[in-house]
């Protein structure tokens, strides 16, 4: 059974970069390669929203609000995936979790929060203006 750990999540101002990581473990070698992982933000008071998705042929979906300014990937050979935030605003604030999804090549990737297995406790950004 898969286990994702977020890390990098922290207080920052408005512009500049950040990068939060997935570690995705009790997967089997190769195994990782595999799934989907995505990325939902949580603000308080809110629903989980998705932000990115990769697939397992590293093909990447965003929300609009994000495109041009984050950027999803992932290393197979580390089970890991990252989300690269630049030009962060305080609308990027919440609590970002990853989740995964074991998928075939043709499945698109979901963009609901119920269409994924397999959850990270998330970690926190908060972005001043």
């Amino acid at each position: 059974q898969a286990r994702l750990t977020e890390s990098g999540g922290r207080l920052v101002q408005a512009g500049g970069s950040l990068r939060l990581s997935c570690e995705v473990s009790g997967v089997p070698g190769g195994t990782f390669s595999r799934y989907a992982v995505a990325w939902f933000r949580q603000a308080p008071g809110q629903e989980r929203a998705f932000v990115a998705a990769i697939h397992r042929n590293s093909g990447t979906t965003y929300v609009d609000s994000v495109k041009g300014r984050f950027t999803n990937s992932r290393d197979n050979a580390k089970k890991m995936v990252y989300l690269q935030m630049n030009n962060r605003n305080p609308e990027d604030s919440g609590m970002y979790f990853c989740a995964a999804l074991l998928v075939i090549l043709t499945a698109p990737l979901p963009r609901e929060f119920h269409g994924y297995t397999y959850w990270g406790q998330g970690t926190q950004v908060t972005v001043s203006s």
